[in-house]
């Protein structure tokens, strides 16, 4: 009962002030994907309706998958005088309550105060300030409860103060830190540290005093700027306070455009994260090309992908990857998209459309 009381809540917002067009923007989107074996059918939907008046903004979201109701959130945000407030409010179809948070900030003679109010199972609540003197920029966070504590209090937790400034030829972020404790560090940090002849080469530094102990930690940036035509992946050996070993190239990538077609195309052989068409994937070469043209009512574009298994060679395609998307009027766009792999056939029908007004 709760569940469809809360659904029919998100319904109306959604529909019934349509009315109000001119101040009403929203964006419905769906997609089903068809999985042929073992057959399943997979739904993705999500609403979302904002609804603006008087510089204050009111949205809510709503999000279903095959299997029901998953998310249903509200947010509000706008000005009262000098106050800037804000309200996001979490809620579990199920029947349960996720998260409400609170913000609230405020500007007087150049210093900003700030509130933030967070209750889940527990309550947090941080006010902060900050502010800025000529070249030096001075902040404060304040923090009550412990989300890791059970129980809605207020107890302090902690502060902690931050300082922006100048310091010879470099800027100095520096942050003060107390807990119930007491004090517990005071970091200063400097970026950008050049090195001569190393124009590839930049060090970070961060010195940390605490009651007891004192660190220094340096931290490499590599740039090795941009390469005609191709992309070149590099990966720089480093460990310590600091050893720089060696560097190791991981890959080579081109992109360009042929007459409105953009092409892609990425070989990585290194480890971490793989860049570009490769991310997230478990390939070590991938192509693609896309493009975008007009279509019969609206912009047409495409993309199709293929990829390539570590065993590699020019016959040792591992999946294939196509999509398009049309938009067939002015607030209406239909898309599709396909997925084979070469070890289970196919693996993939997807069909979506998006709604705007």
């Amino acid at each position: 009962m709760k569940r469809a009381l809360v659904l029919s809540l998100a319904v109306l917002f959604g529909l019934g002030v349509a009315a109000f067009a001119q101040t009403l923007s929203g964006e419905w989107d769906t997609t089903v994907s068809i999985v042929p074996t073992p057959v399943s059918i997979g739904l993705d939907s999500t609403l979302t309706v904002t609804y603006a008046l008087s510089g204050w903004t009111f949205t809510s979201y709503s999000e279903l998958d095959e299997t029901g109701w998953q998310d249903q959130t509200f947010d509000v945000g706008g000005a009262l005088g000098a106050f800037t407030l804000g309200s996001f409010l979490d809620l579990d179809p199920a029947g349960a309550f996720d998260e409400w948070e609170v913000t609230a900030g405020v500007s007087i003679a150049g210093v900003t105060f700030g509130l933030d109010w967070d209750l889940t199972d527990d309550l947090a609540v941080t006010l902060s300030g900050s502010g800025t003197a000529g070249l030096v920029t001075v902040g404060a966070d304040i923090y009550f409860g412990d989300p890791a504590v059970d129980g809605c209090d207020l107890n302090w937790t902690g502060i902690d103060i931050t300082v922006d400034f100048p310091f010879c030829c470099a800027d100095v972020a520096g942050t003060i830190s107390f807990d119930c404790d007491g004090f517990q560090s005071a970091c200063f940090d400097v970026d950008g540290i050049a090195l001569p002849n190393f124009p590839w080469l930049t060090l970070g530094a961060e010195l940390c005093f605490e009651l007891q102990t004192k660190t220094l930690v340096l931290s490499p940036t590599f740039d090795f700027g941009d390469i005609a035509c191709f992309d070149v992946y590099f990966d720089v050996a480093s460990e310590g306070n600091l050893i720089i070993g060696d560097i190791e190239i991981t890959g080579i990538g081109l992109e360009c455009t042929i007459g409105g077609v953009d092409f892609t195309g990425v070989s990585y052989w290194g480890t971490g994260d793989k860049p570009s068409i490769l991310y997230g994937t478990d390939y070590w070469e991938g192509y693609q090309i896309t493009t975008t043209d007009d279509g019969c009512c609206g912009p047409f574009s495409f993309d199709i992908s293929v990829f390539f298994d570590h065993a590699g060679n020019l016959f040792d395609i591992a999946e294939f990857d196509a999509n398009m998307e049309i938009q067939l009027a002015t607030q209406f766009s239909f898309s599709m998209g396909i997925d084979i792999t070469v070890d289970t056939g196919f693996t993939l029908w997807s069909l979506g459309f998006t709604v705007t007004w």
